[in-house]
């Protein structure tokens, strides 16, 4: 991973880890739940967006490069990597 995504990244984490734990101290303060439910939302876009980062530099550098440069079993492990990972991802 290039080191500006790298660190966007993290960055980025860091904010969902402190908007999770926000969430909690809501529950721990009963707070109205649809004020929750909203955060929880606003976390989920916030790993959807890293997730699509993360696919968007996977696909530019890692699968440009099998098949660029790697071989047929380099190419079809990438392409079933790519298959596995957005079959689970609704579950």
């Amino acid at each position: 991973m290039d080191d500006k995504i790298k660190k966007s990244q993290l960055a980025r984490l860091s904010r969902i880890e402190g908007q999770v734990r926000g969430v909690a101290r809501m529950i721990e303060e009963n707070r109205y739940c649809i004020d929750v439910l909203t955060q929880i939302k606003a976390v989920r876009a916030a790993l959807d967006k890293v997730e699509q980062e993360t696919l968007s530099d996977h696909l530019h550098h890692c699968v440009a490069h099998a098949f660029h440069a790697g071989s047929a079993r380099d190419r079809q492990t990438k392409i079933d990597e790519l298959i596995a990972v957005l079959d689970n991802r609704g579950r």
